[in-house]
């Protein structure tokens, strides 16, 4: 990683452990700087989602059944 600088951002406790080495630090650097500068993240995420779909659906994955579960959850977190 040359030419990176390390820096200090709060993170879930739980994801704290997710970054204990440094392959995985640096790998989430590379997306964080790849982020910030917003090279294609549109297209990158777009792109996710799009085989996020595919898959589910390949798997008997419904939008109704997305739309149920995304309700549930949006209700827990307002309960």
């Amino acid at each position: 990683m040359s030419g990176m600088v390390d820096v200090t951002i709060p993170v879930d406790p739980g994801l704290a452990n997710a970054l204990d080495t440094p392959l995985l630090r640096e790998a989430a650097g590379r997306v964080l700087s790849n982020l910030l500068n917003r090279r294609h993240i549109t297209d990158l995420l777009a792109e996710a989602i799009d085989d996020l779909k595919q898959e589910a659906r390949a798997n008997g994955l419904t939008d109704e059944r997305v739309d149920a579960e995304v309700a549930a959850w949006r209700s827990e977190r307002q309960g």
